[in-house]
Order: structure tokens, then sequence, then C-alpha cells
């Protein structure tokens, strides 16, 4: 099976995926580690993927969303974006947005304390 094939077959099997250096209980660079911890203090139910352990899927997720950069967050499939993008949704309440219309189980209390800690 292909990189790209790995990568589709994985996004469209999880509801929340995150692409990430490291895993998410133990990041290995700030920006992934920022992404997890926003997702798990939400309390979100999401699939992490180790770059690097692997190369192909190193590259491959870059090319797959044309984005250059690590981590890659993706929900129902759909690419939402990398480090900054997820710290600005989720500080103006865009994730929640999102998480809601797609279905996804968080915990909006913990958003909210986000928010506040951040305001």
């Amino acid at each position: 099976m292909s990189a790209q094939d790995q990568i589709k077959q994985t996004v469209e099997a999880n509801d929340v995926v995150l692409y990430m250096k490291g895993t998410k209980t133990m990041p290995q660079c700030g920006f992934s580690s920022r992404v997890a911890g926003v997702l798990n203090f939400m309390g979100v139910d999401y699939a992490d993927v180790n770059v690097l352990e692997d190369e192909t899927i190193r590259q491959g997720i870059k090319d797959y969303s044309d984005w250059p950069t690590i981590p890659q967050l993706y929900v129902k499939g759909e690419f939402v974006g990398g480090c900054d993008i997820i710290t600005e949704m989720t500080l103006s309440g865009e994730l929640d947005q999102l998480f809601d219309s797609k279905g996804v189980q968080y915990d909006k209390d913990a958003a909210e304390k986000i928010r506040e800690a951040n305001a």
C-alpha cells in the first residue's frame, strides 16, 4: 500500500486524526504538543500518527494535504490545519463550531476554559 493510500485510509477511518511528531501522550515538538494538548484537554477522541516513525508518511502527509508543516489535523476526512490555525480556531470558538457541525464529541467547558485562560 502506498503512503497516499495509507493516509487516505487512516483519515477516512477515524473521525479525528492528528499527524504529529511523537504521540498524543508524548509529543516530540512544541507545535505537536500544543495541538495534542488542546485536543487532550477538550477530551476529543482522536487517532495520532507519529510521522517520525515513517519517513514515507512524514513526506506523504505533506503531499496529501499540500501543506508543508506538521502537525496536521483532520476532522471527518477533511484537512483543518496546522498548529497556528488550530490555535486560532480554538481561541475564536471556530473549532467548537466545527466539532459541533461534524458530530465530534468534546468537553465544551474545557474549550471555554482554554479561551478564558488566553483572554
